[in-house]
C-alpha cells in the first residue's frame, strides 16, 4: 500500500484492502457481532467509482435509552436472536429481546470519490420493514449525538442516495474527515508510510464515526491491534 497521504485523505486503492483487512480483525476479535462483508460494486454504466465494492454490516438491533446503547446482530426481521458470548463488549453490547421498541440498523462504508475518505451510510427500520425517519431513530443515537443534531440537523447527519442502491440513505457527512485524520496523525508523519497505514487509518476513522451511531471500536478488538 502508499500509505496515508499527508492531507488525511485515503486513495482507492489502499481503502480497498484496509476495507477488507478491516473486515476480517473484526471477525477475529468479535465473533459475537454482527460481521462486516465485502460487497462488490453493482455492474450499472452510469457508476464511476474508483472502488469496486464497499463494506456491509447489516441486521444490526439497538435499542434506544438514556443509557449506554447495545448492538448486536439479529436473527431475521422479526426479533433479534443471538449467539455467543453475551459478556458486556465495551460500546457494543448483545441485545437479546423480543420488545416492540428493538430498531434494525444496516451500516455501509462507502468511498467517497470527492473528499477522498471513507464515509458511514446507514439506515434503520422496525421489524417489518418500514424504513424509519431521522425523528423515529434520533432517541437511539448516543447522547453527543443528539445534542449535535439538535444544533446542526442537517450538516452532522444528511440524507442522500445510496451510491449504488439507488435509495436514500443517512450518512455521517464527510466534509471533516480528512482534517480530523491529519491530526491524528500529525504526531508521528512516520506512521503513514507504514506498511499497515490504510488499515490504521479505517480503524482510527470508525473509532470516531461509530461511536456517533451507537457502534463504537469494541474492546476485543482494540486488544487485538495492540497485539499485532
Amino acid at each position: 500500500m502508499s500509505g496515508v497521504a499527508g492531507d488525511g485523505t485515503l486513495a482507492p486503492s489502499d481503502f480497498r484492502v484496509a476495507a477488507v483487512a478491516f473486515a476480517e480483525r473484526w471477525k477475529s476479535a468479535v465473533s459475537a457481532l454482527p460481521p462486516w462483508s465485502w460487497i462488490p460494486r453493482p455492474k450499472h454504466p452510469w457508476l464511476s467509482n474508483e472502488v469496486d465494492g464497499y463494506l456491509a454490516l447489516e441486521n444490526a438491533c439497538l435499542l434506544g435509552s438514556s443509557e449506554e446503547n447495545r448492538v448486536g446482530c439479529c436473527g431475521g426481521s422479526e426479533e433479534p436472536n443471538c449467539s455467543g458470548d453475551d459478556e458486556p463488549v465495551d460500546d457494543a453490547t448483545l441485545v437479546q429481546s423480543s420488545r416492540d421498541d428493538v430498531h434494525y440498523y444496516d451500516f455501509h462504508i462507502i468511498y467517497d470519490s470527492s473528499y477522498r475518505v471513507p464515509v458511514l451510510y446507514f439506515r434503520a427500520y422496525c421489524g417489518d420493514g418500514r424504513t424509519l425517519l431521522l425523528n423515529e431513530f434520533e432517541g437511539d443515537l448516543p447522547a453527543d449525538s443528539s445534542e449535535a443534531l439538535v444544533k446542526s440537523k442537517w450538516t452532522f447527519i444528511t440524507q442522500e442516495e445510496h451510491p449504488y442502491l439507488n435509495r436514500p440513505w443517512y450518512k455521517l457527512h464527510p466534509c471533516g474527515t480528512s482534517e480530523c485524520i491529519k491530526l491524528l496523525f500529525q504526531s508521528d508523519a512516520s506512521i503513514r508510510t507504514t506498511s499497515g497505514a490504510a488499515e490504521l487509518y479505517l480503524l482510527s476513522w470508525f473509532s470516531v464515526v461509530g461511536r456517533m451511531v451507537g457502534l463504537g471500536i469494541p474492546y476485543e478488538m482494540m486488544k487485538y491491534e495492540n497485539n499485532t
